[in-house]
C-alpha cells in the first residue's frame, strides 16, 4: 500500500499478457488487411477475462508470500500483472547510499515474467519509506540522491518493467490543492518533472505514471490539482504517460458516483488512466463491480491492480477488503467482477469525451472533445501473439487527418483504408481519408513490447 504510514497506524510496510488469442489468420491482398472478427468466450480467471478488452488485472505481491504455495497458486492463476508491494520502494532498494539490494525486486520480477505477467516498478520517488540516509539530507544534496536512485533503478531494470509510477503522492489531502510539503518539495518545485525526465531517460521503454491516493471524486480539490499539473506536463512536453488512481475506497473515500468522469478526464489529456492499488472495505460486489465497468468504459483505462490478494495478505485485512477471503475462497465481488470483465466488449467509447452530464467543477477546462473538427475512436481487433490489429472510426467530417502514436519499438506492418505518412522516427503516423469510408485500420507488430497500445494525438477535418 502507498498511503503514508502516518495516515495508517500499525500497517506493514510496505501481461502474464494473457491474450485472447484465436486461430484467425491475417490476411492481406493488394495492401489490405482484413480484421477477423472480436467474439470471444468468457474466461474463467480475472487476468485472461481482463485481456479479451487489452486490459490486465494484477495485484501487489509481497515476495517472502511466494513460498506460500496458497498464496502462489491463486496469483499464477488469476493475475496477469504484479506490483511489487514493498521490494521496490526506496528502503528496500537502497538501504545505504549507493549500496543497491536488487534481490527481492529480481526475484519478483523473474516470476513475474517467467510467467507471461506484466510489472509495475513501485515506486522511484517518493517522500515516505526513504531510508534513514536520505531523510537526513535536503536540498540539492537530497536532489542529487534522489534523482540518481530514479537513474540506478530504472536503468537496472531497464526493459523488464511495463509502467514505473515514478513519483507517489506528492499532494495534500484536503481543499488546498497544494502540493505537499516534503523534504523532495523543498529541492525545488520541479523536482517531480526532473524525476519523469530522468525516468525517461534511464528507461524510455517504460510507461511513466503519477500515482496518488484521494484523486478518485472528480470534485475534489485533490483530484484538480493533479489534473492541472498532468495537463501542464503534457502541454510542455514533460514525459508522462499515465495516472494511477489508487482507489482505497473506505471511510471518507468511498467509491464517488463521478469516479468515471475522472477516469475519463484524465484520459481526455492524452495518457492512459490505471487504477493501481483497489480495496474496498468489506468487498461489497456492486462497489467493485461498478469500479471494473467505469474502467471498462474508458479505453484509456488500461487495467486494475487490487493492493493484495486474500484478506489476510491486505494491509487492512481487518476490513476485509478483498476478492478473496482469508483462506483463498473466491467471494462474491470475485463473481461480480469477473462477470463484469467477461461483458466486456472488445475497444470501448470515445477516450476524449467525459460520460454524458458530468460537468467539471468551477475553475477547470475540460479537453475539447471534438478540438479538430473531427473525434477519431480506437477499437482494439484481433491479437496474435507478435501482433495485433487495430481499427479506427472518424465521425463529425467526411474528409480527415488522424495522428496515431505508436509506442516503440512496436511498428505498424500494414494498414488499410487510408493514406499513411509516417515522421522522421516511424512512432508517429498521420493517416488521411482515402474515399473509402470513414473507417480505417492497420497491424502493429509487438517486437517484444506486448502492453503498449496506439494513441490518437489529433483528428482534423479537412
Amino acid at each position: 500500500m502507498s498511503k503514508d504510514s502516518s495516515r495508517a497506524p500499525g500497517r506493514p510496510r510496505r501481461l502474464r499478457a494473457a491474450l485472447a488469442l484465436t486461430a484467425a489468420g491475417l490476411m492481406a491482398a493488394a495492401g489490405a488487411v482484413v480484421l477477423p472478427g472480436n467474439a470471444s468466450a468468457a474466461e474463467t480467471t480475472l487476468g485472461a477475462a481482463a485481456a479479451q478488452s487489452g486490459r490486465y488485472f494484477g495485484t501487489a505481491v509481497a515476495v517472502n508470500r511466494l513460498n506460500d504455495s496458497a498464496y502462489t497458486n491463486i496469483l499464477n492463476r488469476e493475475f496477469n500483472q504484479v506490483t511489487a508491494e514493498n521490494e521496490m520502494k526506496i528502503d528496500a532498494l537502497q538501504p545505504q547510499q549507493g549500496q543497491f539490494n536488487w534481490g527481492n525486486g529480481d526475484r519478483l520480477v523473474q516470476h513475474a515474467r517467467s510467467r507471461n505477467m506484466q510489472v509495475r516498478g513501485h515506486t522511484l520517488a517518493w517522500h515516505s519509506q526513504q531510508p534513514d540516509w536520505m531523510r537526513n539530507m535536503s536540498g540539492q544534496q537530497l536532489r542529487n540522491a534522489m534523482l540518481n536512485h530514479v537513474t540506478q533503478v530504472a536503468t537496472h531494470y531497464r526493459g523488464q518493467i511495463a509502467w514505473w509510477d515514478v513519483v507517489n503522492e506528492a499532494f495534500e489531502d484536503g481543499s488546498s490543492g497544494a502540493r505537499r510539503n516534503s523534504n523532495l518539495e523543498r529541492t525545488g518545485s520541479d523536482w517531480i518533472e526532473a524525476a519523469f525526465r530522468a525516468a525517461r531517460t534511464a528507461d524510455p521503454n517504460a510507461q511513466l505514471c503519477y500515482n496518488d491516493y484521494n484523486i478518485d471524486n472528480w470534485n475534489d480539490a485533490k483530484t484538480q490539482a493533479v489534473y492541472r499539473m498532468v495537463r501542464d506536463f503534457k502541454q510542455r512536453g514533460v514525459p508522462i504517460d499515465c495516472v494511477g488512481l489508487q482507489s482505497h475506497f473506505t471511510g471518507g473515500s468511498n467509491y464517488p458516483s463521478n469516479y468515471r468522469t475522472t477516469l475519463s478526464s484524465f484520459a481526455a489529456l492524452g495518457v492512459d488512466v490505471h487504477i493501481t492499488e483497489l480495496d474496498i472495505r468489506n468487498a461489497p460486489s456492486d462497489a467493485y463491480r461498478n469500479t471494473v465497468n467505469d474502467c471498462l468504459a474508458v479505453p484509456r483505462c488500461k487495467g486494475i491492480t487490487v493492493w493484495g490478494i486474500r484478506d489476510s495478505d491486505s494491509w487492512r485485512s481487518n476490513e476485509s477488503p478483498l476478492l478473496f477471503d482469508g483462506g483463498g475462497n473466491k467471494k462474491a465481488a470475485y463473481n461480480a467482477v469477473l462477470n463484469a470483465l467477461n461483458s466486456a466488449a472488445p475497444g470501448g467509447g470515445d477516450p476524449t469525451t467525459p460520460p454524458p452530464g458530468t460537468t467539471p467543477p468551477p475553475g477547470t477546462t475540460p479537453p475539447p472533445t471534438n478540438p479538430g473538427g473531427c473525434t477519431a475512436t480506437i477499437s482494439p481487433g484481433q491479437v496474435w501473439g507478435d501482433r495485433y490489429n487495430t481499427s479506427v472510426n472518424v465521425s463529425g467530417a467526411n474528409t480527415w487527418s488522424v495522428v496515431v502514436n505508436i509506442t516503440p519499438p512496436q511498428r505498424i506492418s500494414a494498414t488499410w483504408s487510408g493514406n499513411p505518412t509516417w515522421d522522421g522516427s516511424g512512432n508517429v503516423m498521420t493517416m488521411r481519408s482515402n474515399g473509402s469510408g470513414n473507417t480505417f485500420g492497420f497491424t502493429t507488430m509487438m517486437n517484444g513490447n506486448s502492453g503498449a497500445r496506439p494513441q490518437i494525438v489529433s483528428c482534423t477535418a479537412g
